[in-house]
């Protein structure tokens, strides 16, 4: 087994899946970057899929309610990185 492999049965942290699902969506955006895909309508189709899996697992209001509290936590700089841009 390599290093950064778990076993199965071990239950990955939330932050670790997190931060590994960031890794896969970062890849998959620089393929369709590579392929020609605009970058806002990355975001766009991004943000579409997000919030429709948010309504699938949790409901129609509690996805709104989520919403309602991206405002502040974008002027908050919550979402600004550093993307480096290729």
């Amino acid at each position: 087994m390599s290093m950064g492999m778990r076993p199965a049965c071990e239950p990955v942290p939330d932050h670790e899946q997190k931060k590994r699902a960031l890794g896969y969506l970062w890849e998959a955006w620089a393929e369709a970057r590579l392929d020609g895909v605009d970058e806002d309508c990355l975001a766009q189709a991004s943000l579409f899929t997000a919030l429709a899996e948010l309504v699938s697992t949790y409901g129609e209001d509690a996805a709104a309610r989520y919403a309602e509290g991206l405002p502040s936590r974008i002027r908050n700089g919550e979402f600004s990185v550093d993307l480096r841009r290729q």
